[in-house]
């Protein structure tokens, strides 16, 4: 166990689990609040995170055939302004520049909420031919979208993110590729985060302003069980291919508007992987997107164990570096107690202890950070079993993942039990859905819960609506959501 006097404790999530998010985060060094309204100063240890998700997302993107590009940051009105149900989708959340260089623009500049009015006009210059299809870029950068109650990671005035634009020949083409897109994130979520998803497509009300149709990947998160969408990609039909202008002599003669798609996974990915696997003492970060895998705790009590830990502490590093991401603390003014703490409240998966009795006997202790199992482990077969057991976290913390989102998805067949559990915090619950938007609305004023997705993995099943007792073919996830 722990010496808690040396580290400030976390408040307890099931006593207040939003306050032990926003505490874990400050007291991790995650995040910090900044001078501007609604941003977040990313700390290194944050950003350390979110680099190994963008390099985990970034060469799946590229395996599918996708370029990275770069393109402005704002937008001019007019063109903002070309999609109606777009511009009035994101109208709320829309930051504007009306001034530079000490005069006034002539016409507004957004700053981008996302990047569809920008790229399609590009998209309308290079397509050309039937030839010049598909069209397919990703970009890595940030967005502002006006946030009223600013969380980090989760929801911030400005975030970070990929946003992936297509232009295709057919509908069908379209649509297969936001499909593949959302398959792309959910094995990025599942196997880099350990952090199981249902993929699924969204309702009319809840799709993407100017969409045909949306897809989504709903994760479910500790202590409160609720929704976060993790990742979404947007069959946009050819609705922004003619209001952009995006043509094309299609292999018959005949010039045709192409098909787009959208898709994007921005870095509330990092507040999912807190919220889904951290425990009241702090993070616990999957293996594989962890900044640091096994941090090294030397213990000596006099200046000659010092030497001899010393020279034990370089031949662990040696074997362990090509294997794993491998920290020393060589703090001398830190107990190990409290060292043992701070690193937990870090989430580093796997903490080496080493002292003058276990370099006696050549070995070192390991603890896992998701269990706090401790296991006497050989120096000389460190490089063999550390990433073994990287793996097997790895595993574990999904499959634990997997089993509270079971443990809190219920079958639910009428409405009063639908309510209750979304007062209760219970988790997600499977009801039948008519498909009437009234219906959809009465649950969200009522109960705060909303239709996260319609899951594609599911058989058709007829029933009745849990709202108005209509006819329905399937049901859909009801929950409330960050």
């Amino acid at each position: 166990m722990t010496d808690k006097k040396y580290v400030e404790d976390l408040i307890d999530q099931d006593d207040d689990f939003d306050q032990w998010y926003v505490d874990v985060i400050r007291k991790a060094e995650l995040a910090d609040d900044s001078p501007v309204r609604g941003c977040k100063v990313v700390r290194p240890y944050g950003w350390a995170i979110w680099e190994n998700v963008q390099k985990a997302l970034d060469w799946r993107i590229k395996e599918a055939g996708v370029e990275n590009a770069a393109f402005p940051l704002f937008i001019p009105q007019s063109m903002l302004a070309q999609e109606a149900d777009h511009i009035e989708g994101f109208a709320p959340e829309v930051a504007w520049v009306t001034r530079g260089g000490g005069k006034d623009l002539e016409e507004p500049w957004a700053v981008r909420p996302t990047s569809e009015a920008i790229i399609c006009p590009m998209f309308a210059q290079w397509a050309q031919s039937y030839r010049d299809l598909p069209l397919m870029v990703n970009q890595w950068g940030n967005v502002v979208r006006w946030e009223d109650r600013p969380r980090a990671f989760l929801r911030t005035l400005e975030f970070y993110w990929q946003e992936g634009h297509t232009a295709h020949a057919t509908l069908e083409e379209a649509d297969a590729r936001a499909r593949q897109m959302l398959d792309a994130y959910r094995d990025m979520v599942e196997t880099e985060l350990a952090i199981p998803v249902v993929p699924g497509r969204k309702s009319e009300a809840e799709k993407f302003a100017g969409a045909l149709h949306t897809y989504t990947i709903e994760a479910m998160m500790g202590g409160k069980h609720w929704a976060l969408q993790s990742g979404t990609s947007h069959n946009l039909g050819d609705h922004f291919g003619k209001v952009y202008g995006i043509r094309f002599l299609d292999r018959d003669g005949e010039r045709k508007f192409a098909f787009n798609t959208s898709w994007g996974l921005s870095h509330r990915v990092v507040g999912a992987t807190i919220m889904v696997h951290g425990d009241d003492a702090g993070l616990k970060l999957p293996p594989r997107i962890a900044p640091i895998q096994v941090v090294i705790v030397p213990i000596w009590r006099k200046e000659g164990e010092l030497t001899t830990v010393e020279e034990a502490v370089t031949r662990i590093v040696e074997r362990l570096k090509p294997v794993a991401r491998v920290k020393v603390d060589w703090r001398d003014d830190r107990t190990a107690g409290y060292k043992f703490n701070e690193w937990e409240l870090k989430g580093v998966p796997v903490r080496l202890e080493i002292g003058p009795r276990d370099v006696a006997a050549n070995q070192v202790v390991s603890v896992r950070r998701d269990t706090r199992e401790k296991t006497p482990i050989s120096i000389d077969e460190l490089a063999d079993r550390i990433p073994a057991l990287l793996d097997t976290i790895q595993a574990d913390m999904f499959e634990a993942a997997k089993r509270m989102l079971s443990e809190h998805t219920a079958v639910v067949d009428d409405y009063d039990t639908l309510a209750q559990r979304a007062a209760d915090n219970a988790g997600w619950s499977l009801a039948h859905w008519c498909g009437d938007p009234a219906c959809e609305t009465k649950v969200k004023t009522e109960t705060k819960a909303t239709t996260r997705c319609i899951p594609f993995d599911q058989a058709e099943e007829a029933g009745s609506c849990v709202v108005c007792g209509g006819a329905s073919s399937g049901r859909v996830i009801f929950a409330r959501a960050y």
